[in-house]
């Protein structure tokens, strides 16, 4: 993993126009308009944790789409329910059959903000207009 890439702030609808790439990484890079990237930056409500689901899977919904999550490393001890708010980042991957994934390096509980959610949109938004879109201008 390159960690001198950053982790783009994105929405799941976002990352269906993302392009894989060769690197001389041994992870796959995608570009996004022109940026390179491995790991995403989302935020979403948990639809579905590893107790509630048959399949033992983790997804976010973002209001846009549904991610799979694959959390590596011990995340414990706050255990993960349906309908948390959640901050997750990690390398993006996209699989031919099912959802695309995250393996996520960090998740963080943003349930107590009830206005989190409605900042995030505006959050990715600005991103792009303040860092990502200035690129393609010149």
């Amino acid at each position: 993993m390159d960690y001198t890439l950053a982790a783009l702030k994105l929405l799941c609808s976002q990352l269906n126009n993302a392009k894989e790439t060769t690197t001389h990484q041994s992870q796959p890079a995608f570009t996004l308009s022109g940026i390179l990237f491995q790991r995403a930056w989302l935020q979403g409500v948990l639809v579905s944790t590893p107790t509630s689901d048959p399949s033992g899977r983790f997804l976010l919904d973002d209001g846009t789409g549904v991610i799979e999550l694959q959390l590596v490393g011990d995340f414990l001890p706050l255990s993960w329910e349906i309908g948390m708010y959640v901050m997750v980042v990690g390398a993006y991957f996209v699989r031919k059959d099912g959802l695309p994934l995250i393996k996520v390096h960090k998740i963080v509980d943003l349930s107590q903000f009830p206005d989190r959610e409605s900042m995030w949109y505006l959050e990715v938004v600005e991103v792009f207009k303040l860092f990502y879109q200035p690129l393609f201008e010149e």
